[in-house]
Formats: structure tokens, C-alpha cells, sequence
């Protein structure tokens, strides 16, 4: 705060030289740049709180040999602890400003790349080791969690991605971590409880952003492990089928079903003992989920349309 308005001052009295010098030290020092406007429109909310910083930063676990991509950096508060902590550092910023500020930042660390790029379209297989999946580490903004969650399935599916800490807003987190029959489970629940063992680490109050969101912020971590061979089902067909009884929350399953093209005489033979006729999707297990797909594809039910 010192420096800030040392800066001001300085730029009042005219000094350009040492109010650049100040402005330099203050950058290098906090990260904050005072020449960036916050755009609530990115979901720009950066994190200010150290300790909050440091309890992300460690629960990537032991990462020194391991290459990790972090997703809206910012400013850099995260970025700076995790610099010394792996192998090869691949930060992805939307923001131009934030990207140009971030490569100047840590433009003598080799290990580090900073991409300007939208991560709805950064192809995490170009800078992935065949024999080490990634770790990935990010605050998501509200409005493409479910896009960037969906993005990073794709990935743990090919074997890209191996665990993610990642920032949301807590009542998304708490759908995510809801389990089945639940009033808070839906369709996100269940697609990334098919790919990854959810753990609630901690939330962090509005306070502890800068500027404070008028939500609380919890963190999670995703270890991928894709449930497929363990269901005996097909990805590409069981996350169409799951999407498809998830369509309307207020109809039951087979009404979802029967709206997908899959007709009475097709589910009614094919519905598993142990699920009740009226049920809706978001009180199915994903084991039952996986046998009533599979029995529907014995009948020749195919693959729902999309």
C-alpha cells in the first residue's frame, strides 16, 4: 500500500524516473500491476489472501518432477510458489495484459511458458509427457466451470490429465461433491464422478479476493481415474446415454429416456429390479446408470440422439 502511493505522489510531482522505478519494485514485490483494470466480465477476482495462496500451492502434493498448467493465473500470487515447486510450468491466460505482464515476470525462469490463450481451446496433449499426465491448478470463473471441467474429463480420458486443484464458486462445488439422491446432484455430478475421487479441501470467504465476488470460493481436488472398464461401458455412448436422462430435471429417468428416442417397448424388459419405475436420474447410482445402459444396449437401443 506504501508503494502505491509512493507511486501516485511521485507521478503528482512529476518524477517519472523514480515513479517508474517504484512502480517496477512494486510489480516484482506483489504482482499487482497498477496499470490493469479488473474485468468482472473474465471473472477477474485475484486472489489476495498468502496463506490461502500457500494451502493451494501445496495440495498439488510433490511436484518436482512433474509438469503443471494452471489456468488464470492472474497476476501471478499462485505462480510465484509454484515456479520453484515443478519440472515445467505451462500457465494459460486469457487476459492479454495479464499474459504480457506474467511472461515479463518470469522471463528468467526457462521452465516456465506462459500462453495467451483460451484454455476452452488449449490442447493439453501438446505439452504433456507421454509418461507423465499432467497436474493441472486453477480459479475457474463461474460462468465456463462447467466448460472447463468438461474439457479436462476429455483430457483424464485420453490419459493426459492426472489430478486437478481447482477454485469455484461453493455452491458449484458443492453440487459436484453431492452424492447421488441428494437434492443438490445433477448431471455435472455425476460426469465428474465418472471421471475423478472428489475431496473438499477448504472454502475461502469473499474476503480473501481482490475485489471481494459476492460468493464464497471452495477448493477441490480432482484425482482422475475414469470409471468406463470399471462399468463396462463405452465413454462415447454411456456420456451421451447420461446426458440424455439428466435432459429435464423434473421428468422422471424413463420419461428423459423415452424423449431420447428409446421407446417403452425397449425399457420396459430392459429396466434393471432394483430401480423404481417413477425415478428420477439424480437418485440413480452410476452403477445402476451403467447396467441399465448396458441392458439397453443388449436390446438394440443404440446411443441416444444428441
Amino acid at each position: 500500500m506504501l508503494s502505491k502511493v509512493r507511486y501516485v505522489l511521485l507521478r503528482v510531482e512529476g518524477n517519472l524516473h523514480l515513479a517508474n522505478r517504484t512502480y517496477r519494485k512494486l510489480l516484482w514485490t506483489t504482482g499487482y500491476d497498477l496499470a490493469v483494470p479488473r474485468k468482472p466480465k473474465l471473472g477477474q477476482n485475484f486472489l489476495a489472501d498468502d496463506a490461502a495462496c500457500l494451502r493451494i500451492a501445496e495440495a498439488m502434493g510433490d511436484t518436482r518432477e512433474r509438469t503443471v498448467v494452471e489456468i488464470g493465473p492472474g497476476h501471478g500470487a499462485i505462480t510465484n510458489l509454484l515456479v520453484p515447486r515443478c519440472a515445467r510450468l505451462h500457465c494459460v491466460e486469457f487476459d492479454p495484459v495479464l499474459a504480457r505482464e506474467l511472461s515479463f515476470r518470469f522471463k528468467n525462469d526457462s521452465h516456465v511458458t506462459v500462453h495467451h490463450a483460451d484454455i476452452l481451446l488449449f490442447d493439453f496433449s501438446s505439452v504433456a509427457d507421454v509418461s507423465h499426465p499432467l497436474d493441472v491448478l486453477g480459479n475457474l470463473p463461474y460462468y465456463i466451470t462447467s466448460d472447463i471441467l468438461l474439457h479436462l474429463f476429455a483430457a483424464a480420458r485420453a490419459g493426459i490429465v492426472k489430478r486437478a486443484v481447482l477454485m469455484m464458486q461453493r455452491e458449484v462445488a458443492e453440487r459436484i461433491a453431492s452424492p447421488p439422491g441428494h437434492s443438490e446432484y445433477g448431471a455435472l455430478s455425476a460426469f465428474t464422478q465418472l471421471h475423478a475421487h472428489v475431496s473438499n479441501l477448504f472454502t475461502l470467504p469473499p474476503s480473501a479476493f481482490s475485489p471481494p465476488p459476492d460468493v464464497y470460493s471452495t477448493v477441490l481436488r480432482l484425482d482422475f481415474a475414469p470409471r468406463f472398464d470399471e462399468l463396462r461401458v463405452d465413454a462415447n455412448g454411456f456420456n451421451a446415454f447420461l446426458r440424455s436422462t439428466f435432459a429435464q430435471k423434473r421428468k422422471t429417468l424413463a420419461n428423459n429416456l423415452r424423449n431420447a428416442g428409446y421407446g417403452t417397448e425397449i425399457l420396459a424388459p430392459a429396466w434393471p429390479a432394483d430401480l423404481p419405475p417413477q425415478v428420477r436420474a439424480e437418485a440413480a447410482t452410476l452403477e445402476q446408470m451403467a447396467d441399465l445402459y448396458r441392458a439397453l444396449s443388449a436390446a438394440g437401443g443404440g446411443t441416444p440422439a444428441s
